[in-house]
């Protein structure tokens, strides 16, 4: 399949025969695995610890590259990208279930760190940020360290921050995996209205049902295959309610 193909063409990710082995060859995370995504669509990805569906994440982000297999993005192979770098920060947001906030930025430079590299001035990522931590309730935080905010309070920075260049797909792994269960569903919560408001294309890696049943789609793996695909039929505008 090239990318000219239309099926490729009509799915912002696809992946095809996407194999990942570790190590001497032992070990793989990936066999052959087929996946298309809509763009707008909210997927997610379950399976029991070790069974692929981090490693499937990270190479959808180009975190990482197959052993065999490829992946394109918006109709081009990643393999004839001519900067996954650039195309990561301009193109897609990241949430991981650690966060990952520099210990000595304040929540409004943490904001800010995906346009470091980027064209704005000081005073447009200022602006950009402000906007972003009052999407996510986050505004009356901006000059707080990391240390100085509950875990619900870092996941939501986290979240802004991963929204930083208007990403058109953002990827969660785990992303309510350190929550208490109330505080994850207000995050899911917040995963799918700012999804919805912004049409942007969230996959979500979790072990845990009550997340994945929120999605328009389940994609369920084992052993590093995909053992089912389900699509969820669903009003999205009630999605949450």
């Amino acid at each position: 399949m090239t990318a000219s193909d239309n099926e490729v063409d009509r799915s912002i990710l696809r992946a095809r025969r996407l194999t990942k082995t570790y190590a001497d060859g032992n070990v793989s995370a990936l066999v052959d695995v087929d996946l298309a995504i809509e763009a707008g669509q909210f997927v997610a990805i379950m399976g029991p610890s070790g069974s692929g569906k981090s490693t499937l994440l990270n190479l959808l982000g180009t975190l990482d590259s197959p052993t065999r297999g490829e992946v394109w993005f918006q109709g081009q192979p990643l393999s004839q990208a001519r900067s996954l770098d650039r195309l990561r920060a301009q193109k897609i947001g990241f949430v991981f279930q650690s966060f990952h906030l520099l210990p000595t930025l304040t929540v409004l430079e943490n904001v800010q760190i995906p346009m470091f590299a980027g064209p704005r001035t000081v005073r447009q990522r200022v602006s950009i940020a402000l906007k972003l931590l009052e999407a996510v309730g986050m505004s009356h935080r901006g000059s707080h360290l990391p240390n100085q905010l509950s875990v619900g309070e870092r996941q939501r920075v986290a979240i802004a921050r991963a929204l930083a260049n208007d990403p058109v797909l953002l990827l969660a792994d785990e992303p309510t995996g350190n929550l208490d269960s109330r505080t994850g569903m207000e995050i899911l919560g917040l995963f799918e209205s700012l999804q919805l408001e912004r049409q942007v294309t969230l996959v979500i890696v979790t072990h845990t049902s009550e997340v994945a049943e929120r999605a328009d789609r389940i994609v369920r793996i084992r052993d590093g295959r995909i053992e089912t695909d389900e699509v969820q039929p669903r009003d999205r505008s009630a999605r949450g309610a």
